[in-house]
């Protein structure tokens, strides 16, 4: 697992460490690459272990050496980057003032020199990562125990609504119409009603966490007055 590597400037074993200073404050910054890192898992992942594995990474990461403010931002742009909103990646990540030698997250310094580093598996999922599908997930069959429930919520109207505000990478609060018991999938498509925005440009976020469309309000553990983030990565521009 990755970590920060917490050296001064003047820390001469951190500079021979990353070929000098010359890449540290003050050397190279690259603009943020739109490239992901390509990598595969040991084993089969599925998107649930992804999710837990970078978890267990962000929640660790700032008792490395380094500044929790630097993770925090580093975390963000991350987010947002796999949602390939690369302009918010690069407001935040110059924001932070955090210097990118090589035009990645994957090696960056904030403006004492202190060497910040995120594995792979937080940029961007592997190559055999088992996707959960949930196109229809309102009466999936193999939901299980949770079929009747999901039938049922679909039959009848969602009872103890509550208005959710979520907001969008473009810095906009929207207000959607919820209940606990509601996947991410249909408020997906109330955005969609609302706003015009394809679910497949929709990447929901709570507490660095992906929502899969199966995933219920409920089971992130959030309170109402709560926010979800919401990633809207633009439709891919077809040239002549």
């Amino acid at each position: 697992m990755g970590g920060c590597v917490g050296r001064e400037l003047g820390d001469t074993q951190g500079s021979s460490r990353n070929g000098g200073r010359t890449r540290k404050r003050g050397g190279r910054n690259e603009p943020l690459k739109k490239d992901r890192p390509k990598w595969k898992s040991d084993y089969p992942m599925t998107e649930g272990q992804l999710r837990s594995k970078r978890d267990e990474f962000w929640d660790t990461a700032p008792a490395f050496d380094g500044r929790k403010e630097i993770w925090d931002a580093l975390k963000a742009a991350a987010v947002a980057a796999e949602g390939n909103d690369l302009a918010l990646a690069q407001a935040i990540v110059d924001g932070a003032s955090i210097t990118l030698p090589h035009g990645s997250l994957s090696e960056c310094y904030d403006e004492l020199g202190n060497q910040y580093q995120l594995p792979a598996y937080c940029l961007a999922p592997p190559l055999n990562l088992i996707t959960e599908h949930g196109e229809d997930d309102d009466a999936t069959a193999t939901d299980g125990p949770e079929t009747p429930a999901a039938t049922t919520a679909a039959a009848t109207p969602p009872k103890n609504e509550f208005p959710l505000k979520v907001r969008l990478s473009s810095g906009r609060d929207l207000r959607l119409s919820a209940s606990m018991a509601d996947p991410i999938g249909r408020l997906k498509r109330q955005l969609q009603a609302q706003e015009g925005i394809d679910p497949a440009h929709q990447r929901w976020f709570f507490s660095g966490k992906l929502l899969t469309d199966k995933t219920r309000l409920q089971d992130t553990k959030m309170q109402k007055d709560f926010v979800i983030q919401v990633i809207v990565s633009p439709p891919p521009v077809i040239s002549n």
